[in-house]
């Protein structure tokens, strides 16, 4: 196999009929790593809309228990993609992530702009940092995916196309952003958590790193002092080198999940997808991301 062959594969597909198969394809062998950091971003970038922020500062479970946080978040999510909607893990995922969100007064259009988020972040790293671009049939199987989650969900009005994802996304930002103090904790713990991935002597680097990487309008809402040009063009530079390296590499022979990446750190000896997240009390915190209220909404 070479390496535009799978991308040929995907350009074969429907995005509207296969969309969890190109999804696959995208996430778990053409750009694993990118997408994770993506998705990393896209959830921070909720913390700016003070409503979100804050209501993650009040369940302080991103405060006190980063870690774990992550963990769930992810797993919870990547079961959806390696096993799919109708699948048991699949469904007990979806049912986990809603019986969470129950437990909170959260608006439908905080719920909407998360998922857009998912959708249009990816896309836009890719475009800086990826190996390739997306393709056409990639960003319609994306906004697919995240239609069909948002229904699982509850969600209401959800965007169609990626671009009423993205235009979605660019309007709710410019209305919602803005400064909050549980926001801005949150924010620090989770550059805490980033940080401590990497041994103590590049902890400050990875920080850094992880702020040289925010566009102006996160840094403003958190009210963090822009990076100097030198640490953004090197933490840039750096990972568009990377991007380089990448696409002379062989492809992936074997799909790569969200559970093998090393900073999943909670369940050295594996997990139940039904034992992720938190049984939050109605008011007493818990939630893990920032997601869905309505009684109505599928169990998954």
């Amino acid at each position: 196999m070479k390496r535009y062959d799978r991308l040929r594969d995907i350009q074969r597909l429907d995005p509207e009929k296969d969309f969890l198969e190109i999804y696959r394809i995208t996430a778990t062998y053409e750009f694993p790593w990118d997408i994770t950091r993506a998705l990393e971003l896209a959830l921070y970038r909720t913390y700016a809309v003070p409503s979100i922020g804050r209501l993650l500062a009040d369940t302080a479970e991103l405060t006190s228990r980063s870690q774990k946080r992550y963990d769930d978040t992810a797993l919870l999510l990547d079961a959806v993609v390696e096993h799919g909607f109708d699948s048991g893990p699949g469904r007990t995922a979806i049912r986990r992530i809603n019986q969470m969100h129950r437990s909170y007064d959260i608006s439908n259009d905080d719920m909407r702009y998360v998922l857009c988020t998912f959708v249009v972040t990816p896309k836009r790293w890719l475009d800086s940092y990826g190996w390739r671009r997306l393709s056409r049939h990639e960003r319609s199987a994306c906004a697919a995916y995240y239609r069909t989650l948002g229904a699982h969900m509850g969600i209401r009005e959800l965007p169609h196309t990626y671009e009423d994802f993205e235009r979605t996304l660019d309007a709710y930002e410019k209305e919602h952003f803005g400064w909050d103090e549980g926001a801005r904790e949150v924010s620090d713990a989770t550059l805490a958590l980033m940080a401590s991935w990497y041994p103590r002597p590049l902890a400050r680097v990875a920080r850094g790193a992880s702020l040289a990487l925010l566009d102006d309008s996160l840094l403003r809402a958190f009210r963090y002092q822009r990076p100097g040009p030198v640490t953004r063009g090197l933490t840039r530079g750096a990972l568009r080198l990377r991007a380089r390296a990448v696409r002379l590499l062989p492809p992936r022979t074997a799909p790569h999940h969200a559970r093998q990446n090393p900073e999943i750190k909670g369940y050295p000896d594996g997990y139940e997808v039904s034992a992720l997240g938190t049984y939050p009390t109605p008011g007493l915190g818990g939630c893990p991301v920032r997601h869905l209220r309505s009684p109505d909404a599928p169990a998954g």
